[in-house]
């Protein structure tokens, strides 16, 4: 392979001469897609959060890596997420070694990250990647929008996500409009919940609102999606949820199926799809989304 440059989502150039043959995820969705590609031998190093990559020796978790183990496993490559990872950490380790930082924020973001890595492993001709890619790509767009949903990730406080965020765009692309897709998060937590001016959050992330429960009331909603992380909501939390809005239908879905990006999420859009958008009792899955 002649030497390639690529982009990361920090906007940083990393060159490779070679493909990596020693790889380290810091970030599950990324551990499964290394696998999905064929290229689960090249990993050297995972998070005790991450699922695939079975007997792979783990290097703490997404928020608390140890940077000394992972330097010890002398990767080629470390693979790493804007909001899973902490800055430091990820500072610390691109002094040593290559770091590609994803962020995507759409589904077919999350496809091209998976195929730039295709392209980083130096994989993207074998079988199993190409015919990987080639499904991400060729996922349907949007439909029109169908049933309006309410989508807490939290529940002290109380939190949801706005429009600008992964897991809103995946509900996007089965038909699903997220109440909130508007909402920005204010600071500080009073300004968010409406009882002070807010304050000016220029650098800070406000994808994340929380809300009331009289504002959840207020927007309304025909379904609340509960996923199952980063919060396990509890039989309580969805009664509280349910008593705020009593005519919608209460669907509990996997958070990996919402938040997973790159090669999950290639399968997990038709089984959403099934969950969540029904008609007259019966799914109303959008064309291309067939399981």
């Amino acid at each position: 392979m002649p030497a390639l440059k690529v982009t990361d989502d920090l906007g940083r150039s990393l060159l490779f001469i070679h493909p990596p043959k020693r790889v380290v995820s810091l970030v599950p969705s990324d551990t499964y897609s290394v696998v999905a590609l064929g290229a689960g031998d090249r990993l050297v190093g995972r998070t005790t959060w991450c699922e695939h990559g079975e007997g792979v020796p783990t290097v703490g978790g997404t928020k608390d890596i140890d940077v000394e183990a992972i330097l010890a496993l002398a990767p080629h490559l470390v693979i790493a997420n804007q909001e899973e990872n902490t800055r430091r950490a990820l500072e610390q380790l691109a002094e040593k070694v290559p770091v590609l930082v994803s962020l995507p924020r759409r589904v077919d973001q999350g496809i091209g990250h998976l195929a730039r890595l295709a392209r980083i492993l130096g994989v993207e001709k074998e079988p199993v990647a190409r015919d990987l890619i080639r499904r991400g790509y060729d996922l349907p767009k949007p439909p029109p929008a169908g049933p309006r949903a309410f989508i807490p990730i939290w529940m002290d406080p109380l939190m949801t996500l706005n429009a600008d965020t992964f897991g809103s765009d995946v509900l996007a692309r089965v038909g699903i409009e997220n109440v909130f897709g508007d909402r920005l998060r204010m600071y500080p937590l009073a300004a968010d919940l409406g009882k002070t001016a807010p304050q000016d959050s220029a650098g800070r992330d406000v994808r994340y609102p929380r809300v009331s429960v009289n504002e959840i009331q207020t927007r309304g909603a025909e379904l609340v999606i509960l996923p199952d992380e980063p919060h396990r909501f509890s039989p309580d939390d969805e009664a509280v949820l349910q008593e705020a809005l009593p005519n919608a239908r209460v669907v509990r879905v996997s958070g990996k199926d919402l938040f997973w990006y790159g090669a999950w999420t290639i399968d997990a859009l038709p089984r959403l799809a099934a969950q969540l958008t029904t008609s007259g009792g019966h799914p109303r899955i959008p064309p291309g989304l067939t399981s």
